[in-house]
């Protein structure tokens, strides 16, 4: 013990070094490395770092420089959609990395100096405050300026594909208060060595953690649910997806994946970028002409003939809003058809990509040779945000459009619940890390509503997921595939269900009160 407390104390001596290379260990914690005993030692030698710092503009450094290394190693994946887009340089991505952390950054900063400037008095106080001041920048995270809550600090806690692990918590919390248990996680281990003393306390600091990592996967609270589904993940490459060249071959695909073994009714799940076609009569003629002659009845009558008569598809599409005889903007869009080729409901995406699917400051930053990583001259615009689609006897739809599903509490229409959640996404431009970590997210919104998530993606991962988190059946990336079922059954709305971000926040008020009563107790 002597001889780590010594090779701990030289470590730490070097704050400003050590602070980033902690950060990337704790992204390392997440998918598709899930070293999260690694992370969670990480995380709390960065708390040891930030009660040892001389003043709060130091704590305020570690805080920055951990975010930093934590940012840029878990978001390495964005650089690789650079290479997808010829109008931007491929360094472009790393600089868009780098420039995304310096400003995540700002959020772990935050936490780390109002923890040392009012609860320093003594560790407890200030695990807990760590960790009630975690959560809330977290959740400040995942709105401001339109929000990017990617890999919260509870997704370390997040168990393989068979079970959800500690993150069951989630029911209770939310994906924010999980990332506050795994903050007071790391604490206890800390605290645990800091007491340097081979006893019961000690023991159960260092195991309680661990258990809960491995707690027991509950189970349903409900019968299977009877509907046949039919999910399928085509393999088209990203630099085909919008090559017109390739709209012919893709179709067929998707086709050849998607026959009906009979007459039975089953709904038909297509990912984003699904369809090219625009699908909505009135627009001008001569944007059907541009895109390649496609008739909109006759692409939807085909779609009904691919489906079948029992099926009801839902699919990624394209819609145009159309202002003075042109086209003022699209609107990444769900569409349902039955299989008489009928529109019979649609979905807009609400939490839009800057510079994927918008640029922000376009006058501005057109003349520099800027672009949208996805190709196009118009900006897409934004839906209302959830909405459940009422599909008759085939049930109620909730959809989340790619990476929307990342945003806690912000996935569901309370007041109309629907019976599961589609996610359809175009993952092939997210690298290799991206896919695994857009999967373990989805994952977490299962847990927290209590609802199945199904996720069907141009190159993978494609996957069912039942209502406690466990993923039920997936189809790798690179690869080609579909799965058949019968549709998981929803649970009983949870309480975070109920009461949504409410919980967290209530959370990290109550880490506080107690971290002011640990506080005052090291005064009296």
């Amino acid at each position: 013990m002597d001889r780590l407390t010594g090779w701990l104390e030289r470590v730490l001596a070097h704050p400003r070094k050590l602070a980033p290379l902690l950060g990337a260990l704790v992204a390392c914690g997440f998918q598709p490395l899930g070293l999260w005993p690694l992370a969670l030692a990480a995380l709390a030698l960065q708390i040891e770092l930030t009660a040892r710092a001389p003043n709060g503009r130091q704590a305020a450094l570690i805080g920055w420089l951990f975010g930093l290394g934590l940012f840029t190693v878990g978001n390495n994946w964005i650089a690789v959609a650079f290479t997808y887009q010829a109008a931007m340089p491929v360094w472009l991505g790393w600089g868009a990395v780098m420039a995304l952390a310096l400003y995540l950054a700002v959020w772990p900063m935050l936490a780390a100096w109002a923890t040392w400037r009012f609860f320093r008095a003594n560790y407890a106080s200030l695990v807990l405050a760590f960790a009630a001041l975690w959560i809330i920048t977290e959740w400040l995270r995942g709105w401001v300026f339109t929000g990017f809550p990617w890999n919260p600090l509870g997704a370390l806690l997040l168990g393989p594909f068979d079970r959800a692990g500690a993150a069951q918590l989630a029911t209770l919390v939310g994906s924010y208060g999980l990332s506050g248990i795994a903050a007071i996680m790391a604490g206890a281990w800390l605290i645990a060595l800091r007491r340097g003393r081979a006893d019961w306390r000690g023991a159960l600091l260092v195991a309680l953690p661990a258990a809960l990592w491995f707690l027991p996967q509950g189970t349903a609270q409900a019968p299977r649910g009877g509907l046949a589904y039919t999910l399928v993940q085509p393999m088209i490459p990203q630099e085909q997806v919008n090559d017109p060249a390739s709209y012919e071959a893709n179709f067929r695909r998707l086709a050849a994946l998607s026959g009906a073994a009979d007459d039975s009714r089953r709904l038909l799940l297509w990912p984003e970028s699904g369809v090219p076609d625009y699908l909505r009569e009135g627009y001008p003629d001569r944007y059907y002409l541009d895109n390649y002659g496609a008739d909109p009845v006759l692409a939807r009558r085909r779609l009904g003939q691919v489906a079948g008569a029992e099926t009801m598809l839902l699919t990624g599409t394209v819609d145009l809003e159309i202002a003075q005889d042109r086209a003022a903007g699209a609107r990444n869009v769900v569409t349902a058809l039955d299989g008489a080729g009928q529109i019979r409901g649609s979905y807009a995406k609400a939490h839009l990509v800057p510079y994927g699917e918008y640029l922000p400051m376009r006058p501005l930053l057109t003349p520099l040779g800027l672009a949208r990583l996805v190709p196009g001259d118009i900006d897409f615009w934004p839906g209302p945000g959830p909405r459940t689609i009422e599909l008759g006897p085939w049930g109620r739809a909730g959809v989340q459009i790619c990476y929307e599903i990342i945003f806690s509490g912000q996935v569901v229409d309370r007041a109309h619940r629907p019976d599961f959640i589609f996610n359809p996404s175009n993952d092939g431009w997210f690298g290799s890390w991206g896919p695994p970590q857009h999967l373990a997210q989805a994952r977490l919104r299962a847990v927290e509503e209590g609802l199945p998530v199904l996720r069907s993606t141009t190159t993978g991962i494609s996957a069912v997921i039942d209502a406690g988190g466990v993923v039920e059946r997936h189809v790798p990336r690179h690869e080609a595939g579909r799965i058949d079922g019968a549709l998981p059954a929803a649970r009983a709305p949870t309480p975070f269900a109920r009461w949504g971000n409410m919980l967290p926040l209530g959370l990290a008020a109550l880490l506080l009160a107690l971290s002011l009563v640990a506080r005052r107790r090291r005064h009296g």
